[in-house]
């Protein structure tokens, strides 16, 4: 079996992955990616309360100086991403904010949440704030697509893990 990954995760990040059995699949499901035609949602916990509750965020991630791994808004040279934010509650000083993508740049979320003031708790390139969680609190929440050969409308959510439920209690 040979692992064809469509949609790939951070490292840290927790949740769904499309993997493709054969080539002709990972072909037309790579092809969806580029056509927007995957729905990716996300979950994210955030310290404080973003305001407003709800909004985009529309801020090119560049690299950054010095770094070949960590990336920043570059508004020169950085590449379009789009990223819409919703607050789903809010307990325990913290933020559960479900996330869509428009793109899919590396560390999208995770750049874009810092530059609006609200870094992922745990991150530990952007904000390792490790007090409630020893990783990203970010997870690849729900995903839907049609199936590549059957046109099959296709729908999976993956439940918030134990280590990122706890900070909300």
């Amino acid at each position: 079996f040979v692992y064809r990954c469509i949609n790939r995760l951070d490292r840290d990040t927790t949740g769904l992955l499309i993997v493709a059995k054969h080539l002709l699949s990972a072909s037309i499901l790579s092809d969806m990616v580029g056509k927007r035609e995957i729905h990716r949602e996300y979950r994210a916990i955030v310290r404080g309360i973003p305001a407003p509750s709800e909004g985009t965020i529309d801020a090119p991630p560049g690299r950054k100086a010095g770094s070949i791994i960590e990336r920043t808004v570059d508004f020169e040279q950085g590449e379009p991403a789009i990223t819409h934010y919703q607050v789903v509650e809010s307990q325990n000083g913290h933020s559960l904010l479900a996330l869509q993508l428009e793109t899919g740049r590396t560390h999208q979320i995770r750049i874009h949440l810092k530059h609006l003031g609200y870094p992922l708790v745990g991150d530990y390139l952007y904000n390792p704030d490790m007090e409630f969680i020893n990783r990203q609190a970010l997870h690849a929440y729900h995903l839907r697509f049609s199936h590549p050969i059957t046109g099959e409308k296709m729908e999976f959510t993956a439940p918030l893990p134990e280590d990122m439920k706890v900070i909300l209690v």
